[in-house]
C-alpha cells in the first residue's frame, strides 16, 4: 500500500469516524459517509422516493455521498419541497455553519477524544513497511513520453554520463579555499573551516546583498527555518524585518531565467554545492571575528575562485589520476548505450567539458572504442549559449593534438570530433527535430529550459539526489511522522470552527504539534535545508523548474535499463486541490513494478 493509499483511506476512515462520534444529531447515514439514494428495488418498473439528506455530523454539513456525484431525480419521482433556509432537511450550503461558539459538554474531553481516535487510525492504517514498494531506479513522468517515437538520444557528460563521487566536492571546495587565501589575500583563518558535506543541498538561493542562503519555494516564498548567514540559521522574526515584513521575494528581485538574477542567485549546478559551502564558511568566518567587508565582493570572488578549479583543469585532472575513485558507476553508461545502439538509436553527445577529459573517463566506462556508440561528438560547446545564439560556428578538432580546423563544417561525421557550434547549425546539418530526439543533462537551466521551450526536443533531468531522498522517503519512520502529520492538519482544519476558550488553547496545542513535525520530517533528509524538491507544504523552485523543463526524469541512466524501449511514461493525474482521488494504482509511480531488464540484474 503506498503512502497515498494510506492517506486517502485515513481520510475516509476519519469521516466514518467523525460522522459517529460528533456529539450533535446527525442523520441516518451508509457506508459512515453519507445518506445514499434508494433507488428501485422491489420490481421493474416501480420505484421509491429518492432523496440525498445532509450529514450534519461534519464540520460544515454538506453533503459526501460516495459516488462524488450529485444526485438528480429520475422520471417519475417525487422531488424535495423547496423549504426556507434553515429548515430541517434543507441540504448544502444553505445550512452550512462555519463557527461552533456554543461547546458541547466537555468540550475539552472530546476534542482530545478525537485527536487520539485520528492517532491510533495512523498507526493501524499503515502496515509495517508500507513504503518499502518505492523504488529509487524508476524513471518519473512530467509530461507523456514514449519510447518507441524517440530515435535520437543525446547526452551531456558530466553528471549525466558520468557520476561522480562526492569526494570530489571536498576537493573542489579545498582547492578554491586556497585560491580565495593566496590569489585574492583572504585571511588565512578560513583554513580552518573544513569542507561541511551535509550542509548544502542543490537549488538553494543566496541573497547577494544580505548573505542569505535559503531554500525559495515554487511560489516565491522563502521556508522558515532554512535561512542561513554564514554556518548560523537566521531566526524567522529577523527574516521577515529583512524583507519587509513578508516571506515572500518579488519575482523582479529573484533570479533570471538562468538563475542568476541582480541580486538573487539560484545554485542550481550540482557543481555549486562546494561554492554555497564556501560562501557561507566565509560569511561565518568575518561575521564572528567581527570583520568588516563588502558582501558583493566576497561573492564575486568566491565564483571567481570556484571557476579557476574549472578552468586552470584541476577537477579534470584529479578524476583522470584516479577514475576509479571519482567515477564508480561507469559499468551502467556502457550498458545503457549498448542497449541503445543495438536497438538501432542513433546517439549524439554535447558537452562543455574538453575531448581529453571526456576521451579518458568514457574509455574507462565504455572502452577505448566508446566513439563509436556516437553519431555526432561535440565538446567545449558553451552551453547554454550554444543552445540560444549563432555566434560561434561549429569547428573540426584534431583529437590528437586538439588544435582546430579551418574548414567550414558541411555536414557532421561519424567519428569526428567538433568544437563549440551551436544548436541552429546542428539542427540545420542533422535535420533532428521535435519529439524524436530525447536529450538528458543535469542542469535544468544549461541542459534542458531552451531545448523543451524553443525547439520541441524531450528531456530528461539526471537527478543523483533521487537516490538519497527515496532511502528517506521509504523509512517508516517518515512514513508515519508524515501521515500523522497530515492527519493532524486535517483535524486542526475541521475542528477549527470551536472557537471557545479551552477548543482554542487546544488547537493551539495542535498546531505547536505541527509545527514540531514539519521540523522533523524536514531533518530526516538535510538539518539544515530539507528535501530539495519540497518545503513545509508546497514544491520548492527547484522541483517547480524540475517539472516545467523536463518531460521525465530520473536518478541516473542506469533507470533507462528498467524499461523496454518501446515504454511509454504516463504522468500520473494526481488529483488537484478540488479534485477527489478515485483511482488508488494511478497516484504513485515510485511503488509501480517496473519491467527489470536482464542488463541491469548484472550491474546492480
Amino acid at each position: 500500500m503506498s503512502l497515498r493509499r494510506v492517506g486517502t483511506a485515513l481520510t475516509r476512515t476519519l469521516w466514518t469516524r467523525e460522522n459517529k462520534s460528533t456529539p450533535v444529531a446527525t442523520s441516518s447515514k451508509v457506508n459512515g459517509l453519507c445518506t445514499t439514494c434508494k433507488g428501485a428495488q422491489q420490481g421493474r418498473g416501480t420505484t421509491k422516493e429518492q432523496s440525498c439528506s445532509s450529514d450534519t455530523g461534519r464540520p460544515n454539513g454538506d453533503v459526501l455521498c460516495s459516488s462524488e456525484q450529485p444526485h438528480r431525480c429520475a422520471a417519475g419521482e417525487k422531488k424535495r419541497s423547496k423549504e426556507p433556509a434553515g429548515a430541517p432537511g434543507v441540504t448544502g450550503v444553505r445550512r452550512r455553519s462555519y463557527t461552533s461558539t456554543a461547546a458541547p459538554v466537555d468540550q475539552r474531553s472530546y476534542l482530545w477524544t478525537r485527536y487520539n481516535d485520528t492517532k491510533r487510525l495512523v498507526h493501524d492504517l499503515i502496515p509495517p513497511g508500507s513504503c518499502n514498494l518505492l523504488n529509487s531506479s524508476t524513471i518519473y513522468a512530467n509530461n507523456e513520453v514514449n519510447l518507441a517515437e524517440v530515435d535520437i538520444y543525446g547526452f551531456d557528460y558530466d553528471y549525466t554520463l558520468a557520476l561522480y563521487s562526492n569526494a570530489l566536492n571536498s576537493m573542489i571546495y579545498n582547492t578554491a579555499r586556497s585560491f580565495l587565501i593566496e590569489h585574492f589575500k583572504y585571511p588565512e583563518g578560513i583554513c580552518k573551516y573544513d569542507y561541511l558535506p551535509n550542509f548544502a543541498v542543490r537549488g538553494l538561493h543566496y541573497d547577494i546583498q544580505k548573505s542569505l542562503l535559503m531554500k525559495i519555494d515554487a511560489f516565491h516564498y522563502i521556508q522558515p527555518g532554512t535561512v542561513y548567514r554564514g554556518l548560523s540559521p537566521v531566526p524567522d522574526e529577523e527574516v521577515l524585518q529583512l524583507y519587509g515584513g513578508t516571506f515572500h521575494v518579488p519575482l523582479r528581485q529573484d533570479s533570471g531565467f538562468y538563475g542568476k538574477g541582480p541580486k538573487v542567485k539560484q545554485f542550481m549546478d550540482i557543481f555549486s554545492i562546494p561554492e554555497m559551502t564556501l560562501l557561507a564558511v566565509a560569511n561565518d568566518f568575518f561575521i564572528t571575528n567581527d570583520i568588516e567587508y563588502d558582501p558583493l565582493h566576497l561573492f564575486k570572488d568566491v565564483s571567481e575562485a570556484i571557476g579557476m578549479v574549472h578552468l586552470k583543469g584541476y577537477m579534470y585532472k584529479w578524476i583522470m589520476q584516479d577514475l576509479d575513485k571519482f567515477i564508480p558507476r561507469g559499468e551502467e553508461t556502457d550498458a545503457v548505450l549498448h542497449r541503445l545502439v543495438s536497438n538501432g538509436k542513433k546517439l549524439f553527445l554535447i558537452t562543455n567539458s574538453p575531448f581529453s577529459f571526456v576521451d579518458k573517463g568514457m574509455t574507462h566506462m565504455v572502452g577505448k572504442n566508446w566513439r563509436d556508440f556516437f553519431d555526432v561528438i561535440i565538446v567545449q560547446a558553451g552551453k547554454p549559449h550554444f543552445f540560444t545564439d549563432c555566434i560561434k560556428n561549429v569547428r573540426l578538432n584534431q583529437t590528437i593534438t586538439s588544435n582546430l580546423r579551418w574548414e567550414k563544417i558541411k555536414s557532421l561525421d561519424k567519428g569526428h570530433i567538433y568544437k563549440q557550434g551551436n544548436l541552429f547549425d546542428f539542427l540545420r546539418l542533422t535535420g533532428w527535430r521535435g519529439s524524436k530526439v530525447l536529450y538528458f543533462g543535469d542542469h535544468l537551466y544549461s541542459d534542458l529550459a531552451d531545448l523543451m521551450l524553443q525547439h520541441g526536443w524531450r528531456t530528461g533531468a539526471i537527478v543523483p539526489e533521487l537516490e538519497q531522498e527515496t532511502r528517506v522517503v521509504s523509512t517508516d519512520r517518515y512514513s508515519l511522522k508524515l501521515t500523522w502529520l497530515q492527519a493532524l492538519t486535517g483535524l486542526i482544519e475541521r475542528l477549527q470552527t470551536h472557537r471557545d476558550p479551552d477548543s482554542t488553547k487546544i488547537l493551539q496545542e495542535w498546531q505547536k504539534e505541527r509545527e514540531e513535525l514539519r521540523v522533523m520530517t524536514k531533518n530526516l533528509f538535510n538539518p539544515h535545508f530539507g528535501s530539495i524538491f519540497r518545503t513545509c507544504h508546497n514544491p520548492t523552485y527547484f522541483s517547480r523548474r524540475l517539472c516545467r523543463f523536463s518531460d521525465i526524469y530520473m536518478a541516473s541512466l542506469s533507470c533507462l535499463l528498467n524499461y523496454d524501449l518501446t515504454y511509454t511514461f504516463y504522468p500520473r493525474r494526481t488529483p488537484l486541490q478540488h479534485e477527489a482521488p478515485l483511482w488508488m494504482d494511478q497516484l504513485c509511480t515510485g511503488c509501480m513494478k517496473t519491467p527489470f531488464l536482464e542488463e541491469m540484474s548484472h550491474i546492480r
